[in-house]
C-alpha cells in the first residue's frame, strides 16, 4: 500500500519531489479513510504498469490538488471537471488523458430532507426558494459550479438571492449527512456518491432523498503534467494513458466507481471552462 499521510506529503513537498517517484493526488471528494483506500490500490496498479515508484498524496481540499499539481508536487491527479480546468490552465502543456466512462455524461442530484415535503421533479420546483441549500466543495463541478449553474439558469438569481441559507460542506459525503440529519433542507451532490452510498446503506432515503436531477455535463478526468516525458523517459504520458484506458479490475474499478476509463482530452472540458468563467470561479 503506497500513499504518503499528509503530514510526511508536507515534509515531502518542501524539499521537493523525487525524480524517481510519480506520485497522483486526487480531489477530496469523500472522507479521507475511503480515498485512501481507493487510491492506495490505484497506486499498486499503476507502479506495477509503469515500472517506477508510485505514491498517493492525500489533499486536504480541492484547490490543495489543484496546488500540488501546480508547484510539481504531484505529476498527475484525478480531478474534477474545474479543477482539472483550473490546473491545466496553471500548468501549460498538461492534458486530460481519461476519464470515467460514465463522466462524458455526469450528473448532480439535488437532495431534499424529508421534512420540505418536496418530492422528486423533472423541473426545479418554486418552492425551494427560502430554503437553506449546502454545496460541497466551492470548486466542486458536481457540488457547486453545475447545480449553481443550472439553479440561476431556472430562477434568474445567485443561489444567495434565492436561498435563506447558503454553504459549503467540503465534500459529497458530508452533504448527504448533513441533509439526512436536517442540518440543511436542500444539498447539491455528485450522483455516482450518491448511488454508491445508497447502495451500501449508508443513506436513511426515509430522511432524505432525490428531488432533482441537472441535465448531463462533462466531470472528472485523469490529468497529467505536460513535463513527465522529460522526467520519466520518452513515451511516459502515452503509458499512462494506456495503464488507465486499460484498468479492468472490478474490485478497482468499483472504488471510483466507474465502470471503466474512455479517452479524454482538454477540449471536452470547454463547456465546463465556459461556465466557470461566466461565473467567476477561474483567475
Amino acid at each position: 500500500m503506497r500513499w504518503l499521510a499528509v503530514p510526511a506529503a508536507l515534509c515531502l513537498f518542501a524539499q521537493g519531489a523525487a525524480a524517481d517517484t510519480f506520485r497522483f493526488t486526487a480531489i477530496p471528494d469523500e472522507n479521507q479513510s475511503r480515498l485512501i483506500e481507493r487510491f492506495s490500490k490505484v497506486a499498486d496498479y499503476l507502479e506495477t504498469r509503469l515500472d517506477v515508484e508510485v505514491e498517493y498524496v492525500p489533499v486536504k481540499s480541492y484547490g490543495a490538488s489543484v496546488s500540488a499539481f501546480r508547484n510539481d508536487q504531484v505529476q498527475l491527479a484525478w480531478f474534477g471537471g474545474l479543477s482539472g480546468v483550473q490546473a491545466r490552465r496553471l500548468v501549460p502543456g498538461s492534458v486530460a488523458l481519461a476519464q470515467g466512462s460514465e463522466d462524458a455524461e455526469f450528473k448532480s442530484y439535488l437532495i431534499a430532507h424529508r421534512s420540505t415535503g418536496l418530492e422528486h421533479a423533472e423541473t426545479l420546483p418554486e418552492a425551494i426558494r427560502d430554503m437553506s441549500l449546502t454545496f460541497g466543495s466551492r470548486t466542486s463541478t458536481s457540488g457547486r459550479l453545475m447545480p449553481e449553474h443550472y439553479l440561476r439558469q431556472r430562477f434568474d438569481a445567485a443561489p444567495d438571492e434565492l436561498f435563506s441559507r447558503v454553504g459549503f460542506s467540503g465534500d459529497h459525503s458530508r452533504t448527504i449527512a448533513l441533509v439526512e440529519a436536517g442540518t440543511w433542507e436542500l444539498g447539491a451532490v455528485n450522483f455516482s456518491v450518491w448511488d454508491a452510498a445508497v447502495a451500501d446503506g449508508r443513506v436513511d432515503t426515509d430522511k432524505v432523498d432525490v428531488i432533482w436531477e441537472t441535465p448531463p455535463y462533462p466531470d472528472y478526468n485523469w490529468t497529467v503534467r505536460g513535463d513527465v516525458d522529460a522526467r520519466f523517459g520518452e513515451g511516459f504520458t502515452d503509458r499512462v494513458r494506456a495503464a488507465l484506458l486499460e484498468m479492468d479490475d472490478p474490485e478497482l474499478l468499483a472504488s471510483f466507481p466507474r465502470e471503466g476509463f474512455i479517452p479524454a482530452d482538454n477540449a471536452l472540458y470547454a463547456p465546463i471552462e465556459d461556465v466557470a468563467e461566466e461565473l467567476g470561479l477561474l483567475r
